[in-house]
């Protein structure tokens, strides 16, 4: 049985497999626009392709790519800059490009626009209180600030831009970008960060603050990829280079604008630009909801019958072992107790240098995850056994092979099964966090709606979600209410 776990475990590393190359892409539209770009450009030369959408922030693709489980995604200078290589002096693109070099990653020339970061406030509120530069903010330290989480632990994030300018504030809450727009509109937060192409500009009516003391560098949009990606396929940096100078800060954000406020395809917008732009005409390969739903309960599904199945097959034993052996016993509880404790998205993350991406990682998190509730409620359930039970097995003759078979496993089985349940639906839940790492399921939809503010796409995937909860609760009633009439007799009457 663990060997068809680690079968199952190591099977999910070719789940996601592309016969190609494989284009990935942050969490917010504009990069979800240029890698389509660059996926259509590509498919449109014949080459295999495969687009794997949001899959967090900067650092998840940057590993990413470095350890050869994505071969391209679009960047940007600055954040090569400040971020990636904070503290390298590197003045121009050709002092970068050498630098990328090194690691065995190449860049495209510059697109055509800069999306520079800006602070920007509601036009109201800024004429309001008379802020039209970020010094202006001086003058209100009441004001409060809601920042992506990206932006907050940038090199060239908040904590840089508050020493530059001598910022007094205080109230300032991490949170999603796209989120944040909700929270200026609704007046809950005053200031936010901005990236200078968002279609929510305009659309919000918000005024962006001028940079008077010029801290935010240039942003260049570029395309980043690997240098093997590169010589499996010699045309492919012409082939990138082609949308050069064809996109400009106007047009970017008209394309974030059909997207993120008019609600269209990306894949269609983009396929539209290459047509009008470049006289490409690409073929978006359209999903219909049904099928969307099919594939996304099908990743969902795997991610937890695997992460589970492993899970109960390890820590059944464990749990045993913990009830017999009192001193490991606290060392295994103590170890999958720590492992709780772990954020669900840190752990996800922490897996990505070891595991690269995709499904084999957010198993492995969910598998531990699945621990601590099996292997206490198999280890109380064994426990709490009342010892004339015991006692009398023991004087019967019974070993204690025979015994944990026949006696103390039927009657901790209800034990057992409350922490398999437990593990299951908890394993659902998670799940859906394995879309930022690009494993699918129902986390897919939800992403996408988040970015979008679409709420019918966020109950794309959370309702499926609760579904299928309410669903293995249910199948895991019905296995315990089979199992338990028949282990229960014959406990009682050995």
């Amino acid at each position: 049985m663990r060997a068809l776990c680690l079968l199952l475990v190591l099977s999910a590393a070719s789940v996601h497999a592309s016969p190609g190359l494989t284009v990935a892409s942050k969490k917010f539209t504009e990069n979800v626009i240029l890698a389509e770009i660059a996926m259509q450009l590509l498919a449109a030369d014949g080459i295999g392709v495969e687009h794997r959408q949001e899959l967090g922030g900067t650092r998840i693709l940057w590993n990413a790519l470095l350890a050869g489980k994505i071969d391209i995604y679009p960047e940007y200078t600055g954040t090569l800059r400040q971020e990636i290589f904070a503290g390298v002096p590197l003045p121009n693109d050709e002092a970068l490009s050498r630098q990328l070099k090194h690691e065995g990653i190449l860049m495209t020339a510059p697109l055509g626009f800069n999306n520079s970061y800006v602070l920007g406030m509601l036009q109201a509120r800024a004429a309001a209180l008379q802020i039209k530069e970020i010094t202006d903010l001086h003058r209100w330290p009441q004001l409060r600030f809601g920042l992506s989480n990206e932006f907050i632990s940038r090199g060239d994030g908040w904590s840089a831009l508050r020493q530059h300018y001598g910022l007094p504030h205080t109230h300032v809450t991490g949170l999603d970008h796209d989120l944040a727009y909700r929270g200026l509109v609704s007046r809950h937060i005053d200031v936010i960060d901005l990236y200078a192409t968002d279609a929510e500009i305009d659309y919000y009516k918000i005024q962006r603050l001028r940079d008077d003391k010029q801290f935010f560098t240039e942003y260049q949009a570029i395309y980043l990829y690997r240098e093997q990606a590169l010589a499996a396929y010699p045309g492919l940096s012409e082939r990138l280079a082609l949308v050069n100078n064809h996109l400009n800060e106007h047009t970017m954000t008209a394309l974030n604008r059909q997207v993120k406020i008019a609600r269209q395809d990306s894949q269609q917008v983009v396929a539209d630009f290459l047509r009008s732009a470049l006289s490409i005409q690409a073929a978006p390969a359209g999903v219909s909801w049904v099928g969307r739903l099919y594939k996304n309960t099908l990743s969902h599904l795997y991610l937890v019958i695997v992460s589970l199945s492993c899970a109960i097959l390890i820590a059944v034993p464990a749990g045993i072992v913990a009830a017999k052996q009192a001193r490991l016993g606290q060392v295994l509880l103590a170890g999958s107790g720590v492992l709780q404790t772990v954020p669900a998205l840190a752990l996800f993350v922490f897996l990505i240098p070891l595991l690269g991406i995709g499904t084999l990682p957010a198993i492995v998190a969910l598998f531990l995850y699945s621990l601590l509730p099996i292997i206490r409620n198999t280890a109380s359930g064994i426990k709490d056994i009342q010892p004339d039970v015991i006692e009398s097995a023991i004087a019967l003759g019974l070993p204690a092979a025979e015994r944990l078979q026949r006696i103390e496993l039927p009657l901790a089985l209800r034990s057992i099964m409350s922490g398999i349940k437990t593990a299951a639906v908890m394993n659902v839940g998670l799940a859906t966090l394995g879309a930022l790492i690009g494993a699918g399921g129902y986390g897919q939809p939800i992403l996408t709606g988040i970015r979008l503010d679409d709420t019918a796409l966020i109950l794309d995937g959370a309702i499926p979600a609760a579904v299928l909860a309410l669903s293995v609760q249910g199948v895991f009633d019905l296995i315990e209410h089979k199992l338990l009439p028949t282990y229960s007799y014959q406990a009682e009457n050995r």
